[in-house]
């Protein structure tokens, strides 16, 4: 079953993980789940922009 999140929530999680890794607030085993972590979160987020910007423009096409 795939996660049902939102775009605000992925991004700001995304966001929360890299400032973690960045900051060296991770060990080894930590950064390793959070970069899976992040791997789908990145996706899914790819995946809802390429969503939205298709029914964008059918949207305009429309008129």
């Amino acid at each position: 079953m795939k996660e049902e999140i939102k775009y605000e929530a992925a991004y700001a999680e995304l966001q929360a993980i890299v400032h973690r890794m960045e900051n060296d607030e991770l060990d080894i085993d930590q950064m390793s789940e959070q970069i899976k972590r992040a791997q789908l979160l990145i996706k899914l987020c790819k995946e809802k922009l390429t969503k939205t910007d298709e029914e964008i423009k059918k949207i305009l096409a429309e008129e």
